[in-house]
């Protein structure tokens, strides 16, 4: 099969499931059809409330299958627990909640907590919830999600499917075959991938005999062991590397491995994942659903993985004493792992791979049919519109254009507003003629300040590192925006650095919780002072902020965020967007 038929493939079966959740949007459905409990997992209450107030807005219109359960958990207070923890308290709530009953259930399990630091126009109500150039209503990521394993519960015995929300995979298989979730254990997807994508995921080392892949488009193994972003040489030395023979992948690269995605486990297992919590008892790290679950599973797991904190993003000294618990706990437990020869994983976790899946990715574009406009109003006929852009859920006056590679979403733009190449504007109203610069993150949020509504709009460059941080700000020369050094940069609207503030742990100073942004009256105002703070850094040129302009770091801003009054602004526009298509 060549790629292009393996495109073709993948492009037909997708829209095959768009079809089918489409017919199941706003219908009840019918026991067995569908998942009986959808649960989403947030980092903590506020999270948890943002979360369950978009979803109860989705369901009251109709676009999600109705008659499900519905479900947020948010994480316990305190430490972080990554989503292996998560994945354990989510159990123990869905216990709590179903009793007896909880091994009946098809459940999947989205992990959706965090911040997005790397991608900052979905911390505010969550990247669970980033749009979609697709669907009619338009498509979050939640639906693509539900979309892409609608068959899953069909042929799934009663247990749990744990799986991300900022990534997408695409799979085709023949008509005769159906992915089944039926065995004791563990059960994986698993994805043909360049060896460089290994060092970054999960890899699977399989039995020689199943190394060299058949001609068919599934193939149900057993695994032998899992290894957690290993470099290239581990992936030989473990015998991990595949040989492509032909047509069998929608790879291109002789040599390949089968990287992780999604898995499920049966309900006895998740019955003894019940027991390593209270075995553990309160969590005070983070634990890893892949690396410190997978890991432990296989006939050749070794315990050695559990020293490794190469990959940890904050190292507890629990941390070694934990993962020895759980390789103890699952050793033994059975991982099969589903061979999707013809499939594609897509990650949708940074702003640069934000734009580019949504503007430049033919292939994805193709497989998944993302258009250039999705509920959006151009009002003119002679708008340039979006030539390589792509606008969601937004109103554009007359005479408005996007640039290439851009992406406009949940916004209001002006008159003649022009954005550049390469930028991101989210949430914003944008006042007429006013120009967004080439390469540039704008995203206007709604908080509270001295209990009264207010508007922050922040901006960084596309590939500004949010999450770097030094330890005090005497070294804020060594924080970027837009490429140039912050202490640079103060100058230019009249800050001297020693009053500049840094939101939260006092020695942790990053772009994140650096207090730049100010706090504005209206949407319109507040886009329009940022605009003019983000010209003057690009432009080496001053602009002078008004006395006693109060300034706002990202981070505080999520920690200030009015909820309802953001939630109100969308829904507005949605009367205004659905309006104006029911006139045209």
């Amino acid at each position: 099969m060549s790629q292009e038929e393996c495109s073709t493939k993948l492009q037909l079966a997708t829209r095959e499931k768009v079809r089918k959740f489409s017919y199941l949007r706003g219908r009840e459905v019918q026991p067995g059809e569908f998942w009986d409990v959808v649960v989403v997992t947030a980092v903590d209450e506020s999270q948890r409330e943002a979360y369950e107030l978009q979803i109860s807005e989705k369901v009251k219109r109709k676009e999600l299958p109705l008659g499900v359960h519905y479900k947020v958990f948010s994480d316990p207070p305190g430490s972080k627990i990554g989503n292996g923890g998560s994945t354990l308290y989510a159990l123990q709530q869905l216990s709590d909640l179903y009793g007896k009953a909880v091994g009946t259930l098809r459940v999947i399990l989205i992990h959706a907590g965090g911040w997005s630091q790397r991608l900052p126009s979905a911390s505010a109500l969550g990247k669970i919830f980033t749009a979609l150039p697709l669907g009619d209503p338009l498509y979050q990521m939640l639906e693509l999600k539900l979309t892409m394993y609608v068959y899953f519960p069909l042929h799934m015995k009663p247990g749990v499917l744990v799986t991300c929300a900022d990534d997408i995979e695409l799979y085709s298989i023949s008509e005769d075959e159906s992915i089944r979730f039926d065995q004791p254990g563990f059960t994986a997807l698993a994805h043909p991938s360049p060896l460089s994508i290994g060092t970054t995921h999960g890899v699977f080392v399989l039995h020689s005999h199943e190394k060299s892949c058949k001609n068919s488009e599934m193939e149900n193994v057993s695994c032998r062991r899992f290894l957690h972003k290993p470099s290239i040489q581990k992936m030989r030395d473990s015998g991990a590397v595949c040989i492509r023979q032909s047509g069998c992948s929608s790879l291109s690269d002789t040599e390949f491995v089968y990287t992780d995605s999604t898995y499920y486990v049966d309900f006895e297992t998740a019955k003894s994942l019940l027991n390593l919590l209270k075995e553990l008892g309160p969590l005070e790290c983070e634990i890893d659903a892949y690396g410190d679950f997978l890991q432990a599973l296989g006939p050749k797991a070794t315990v050695d993985y559990t020293n490794n904190t190469a990959n940890v993003s904050k190292e507890e000294s629990s941390l070694v004493e934990i993962r020895q618990k759980i390789f103890h706990h699952l050793k033994g437990t059975p991982l099969n792992v589903i061979l999707l020869n013809n499939s594609k994983f897509y990650h949708i976790g940074t702003t640069s791979e934000y734009l580019f899946h949504l503007t430049e990715d033919v292939a994805l574009k193709r497989e998944l049919g993302l258009l250039t406009s999705a509920f959006s109003v151009h009002l003119s006929e002679n708008s340039k519109g979006s030539s390589g852009g792509c606008v969601m859920y937004s109103l554009l006056d007359t005479g408005c254009s996007v640039g290439a590679g851009s992406v406009v979403e949940y916004s209001r733009l002006g008159a003649k507003v022009s954005v550049g190449k390469g930028s991101i504007v989210s949430s914003c109203q944008v006042s007429p003629g006013l120009s967004v610069p080439d390469g540039v993150f704008m995203h206007s949020l709604c908080v509270n300040y001295k209990n009264q509504t207010r508007f922050v709009t922040v901006f960084f460059g596309i590939n500004d590192d949010l999450k770097h941080s030094v330890e005090t700000p005497a070294y804020m020369e060594e924080l970027k925006l837009c490429g140039f050094s912050l202490m640079e940069r103060l100058s230019l609207w009249g800050l001297k650095n020693e009053a500049l503030r840094f939101s939260g742990d006092p020695s942790c100073c990053s772009m994140w919780n650096a207090c730049l942004f100010p706090v504005c009256s209206d949407q319109q105002s507040s886009f329009l002072m940022s605009l003019e703070m983000l010209q003057a850094v690009l432009s080496s040129s001053m602009f002078t902020l008004p006395t006693d302009t109060r300034l706002m770091s990202m981070q505080e801003s999520l920690i200030c965020k009015n909820l309802q009054e953001m939630l109100e602004l969308r829904k507005g526009l949605y009367d205004d967007i659905t309006q104006r298509k029911s006139n045209n």
